[in-house]
């Protein structure tokens, strides 16, 4: 599949109130996400998910979020500083061909990867950076849209998931979605 990027015009349809119906950020991540974890969240566009696992997070806890494109950051970082997250927000740009992480080595207890992994150009360095900053035994939700990504190729992900350490711990139903939540051996 080419490498694609959601364009940064698309956020603002993403950020719609209606979505919340069909996917609700607390209900999604509530299982997951405690105060005082390290979330990373590549790919957050314009935030849908951001501002809940920031509260989630809790003042003791952070989000580092890893955006490529321009327009989007700065929506998030309005929206954040809007409703008082910014403090508990890491808002960082990436590089196109990867997120520019290393610095997270071995520190990140969940990472949220929604809708995003098919739009890097290579998996398994995303899943290779991803179980990098993480720490032993943290949590990695996957989920891509039915629509953009098909079951031969969310599997492929998942391979790649494996290879970088991680394993499939259960299969949470998200609407319009495929998922998986993965642990780091």
């Amino acid at each position: 599949m080419p490498h694609r990027v959601c364009p940064w015009w698309l956020g603002y349809f993403l950020l719609n109130p209606w979505r919340r119906y069909a996917q609700d950020p607390a209900k999604i991540l509530g299982p997951y996400v405690r105060a005082g974890m390290t979330v990373l969240e590549p790919g957050p566009g314009m935030g849908f998910f951001t501002l809940d696992l920031a509260r989630m997070v809790g003042a003791s806890g952070r989000v580092i979020a890893v955006e490529i494109q321009q327009k989007m950051r700065d929506k998030l970082r309005y929206r954040a500083a809007k409703v008082g997250l910014q403090q508990r927000l890491d808002l960082r740009p990436a590089p196109s061909e990867s997120m520019g992480i290393t610095d997270l080595e071995g520190t990140v207890d969940f990472t949220l990867a929604f809708a995003v992994v098919h739009e890097f150009p290579d998996a398994r360095r995303f899943f290779a950076e991803v179980a990098k900053a993480s720490k032993p035994g943290a949590s990695l939700l996957l989920a891509e849209p039915t629509g953009h990504v098909k079951t031969a190729e969310f599997d492929a992900e998942l391979q790649a998931a494996s290879e970088a350490g991680f394993q499939v711990a259960e299969r949470p139903t998200i609407r319009r979605s495929q998922a998986a939540l993965l642990k780091k051996a």
